[in-house]
């Protein structure tokens, strides 16, 4: 029965191709609308984490204030201090910068030289074009060795390695460095130009950069297993009480990313509301053309009815009918949707996210649409008197 229903539906449709074409078209735009709003603001998210989570989802860095630099509370042991009253903090890094020139031969430019301890480099998951990072020894006996960004190592070995070269960096005065590493191409991160800084040995840049115990940043790696933002909470909750709320700023990546889904999500699911009306619009199309059937059919109603054909079965054709528009008009939509999404993300030079639940969403929502709408038409059609429909001109 409901095979023929089906078949029944595509007979009518195929009698009246432009109504049905301008009934469906509510439904096609519906559909596709939803599903490529809620698609291209998975994309926009999903994109927009993956650019934050180049800086690392699960570090937070921790900028003390300036005039909390000189009181002796961030000094590189804090970060020991800072374990031990937050739980899930698996290394608490220490490091300053500072800008300074780098020369090589004839070949010089501007750099930022940031000193480090020798785990950097795996905390931030650095990738290396030659050499590695620092050892612990390098740190301790403050040898002069130094890890290239890519850009820099360019501009300076222009024509060979710069791994085993050396390099001068000016700060009051020139200090030759032995080139250990240099770092595979990096994106920016936020204070960060990977490609354009070198990084030399904490104590090394203590001695000769900054003779003091102050720290100009700290970066920390959340341990496995734990939620970066509820550390991060923890970590201010602990400031908050050690220096108050002016005495230092706190950065997570993680936040920013859960912050940026949010709002991407929330932007999308009212505009796709919006869209969403479109369907209703289109379910009185189906209204319409649903009862324009009834009335051109009232005599083969008549005949079923005569027939023997019930009330319910009557009614279930025309409902029939009515998902069939409906469905077809979704399955269209999402077609529309999905290829006007991978055009825009396509554009936008983002990674295509296809949102499989906009998909059901929309389908099941024309669905609704369809038996909500067809309902009435297809309850007059139930009721008609057989006599009456019989006789109907």
């Amino acid at each position: 029965m409901i095979f023929e229903n089906i078949k029944l539906a595509f007979g009518a449709m195929r009698g009246s191709k432009m109504r049905t074409l301008l009934s469906l078209l509510g439904i096609i735009i519906g559909v596709g609308s939803v599903v490529a709003i809620l698609t291209i603001g998975d994309s926009a998210s999903k994109s927009i984490t993956d650019s934050i989570s180049v800086g690392g989802l699960d570090m937070v860095t921790l900028y003390p204030a300036v005039g909390q630099r000189s009181t002796g509370t961030f000094t590189e042991e804090f970060g020991d201090t800072l374990m031990r009253d937050v739980e899930g903090i698996e290394r608490v890094l220490p490091q300053n910068s500072s800008n300074a020139t780098v020369r090589n031969n004839q070949q010089n430019m501007n750099a930022t030289v940031t000193g480090v301890l020798s785990g950097y480099g795996d905390a931030l998951n650095l990738e290396y074009s030659e050499g590695e990072f620092f050892s612990t020894m390098d740190n301790i006996n403050r040898r002069q060795v130094v890890v290239l960004g890519s850009a820099i190592a360019e501009e300076l070995f222009p024509e060979g390695t710069a791994l085993g070269g050396y390099v001068s960096v000016f700060r009051n005065q020139a200090k030759s460095y032995l080139v250990v590493g240099v770092l595979e191409s990096k994106d920016a991160t936020f204070n960060i130009s990977y490609d354009n800084s070198i990084f030399i040995p904490y104590n090394t840049y203590e001695q000769r950069f900054r003779k003091n115990t102050s720290v100009g940043s700290y970066v920390v790696k959340v341990a496995e297993g734990y939620d970066t933002i509820e550390v991060s909470d923890k970590i201010t909750e602990d400031l908050d009480n050690l220096v108050g709320t002016d005495g230092y700023k706190l950065f997570s990546p993680a936040s920013l990313a859960e912050m940026a889904t949010q709002i991407t999500g929330t932007f999308s699911a009212f505009l796709a509301a919006i869209a969403a009306i479109s369907l209703l619009v289109g379910g009185i199309g189906i209204m319409n053309i649903m009862l324009v059937s009834v009335a051109e059919r009232t005599k083969e109603i008549g005949i079923r009815k005569a027939l023997g054909a019930s009330p319910n079965v009557i009614r279930g054709q025309f409902i029939s009918e009515a998902l069939t528009l409906t469905v077809l008009g979704g399955i269209l939509g999402i077609v529309l949707g999905s290829a006007l999404s991978y055009a825009v993300t396509n554009f936008m030079d983002w990674s295509l996210h296809l949102s499989y639940a906009s998909f059901i969403l929309a389908m099941g929502f024309s669905m609704f649409v369809g038996v909500f709408f067809g309902w009435y038409p297809a309850m007059k059609a139930s009721k008609l008197d057989p006599i009456e429909a019989l006789n109907y001109e």
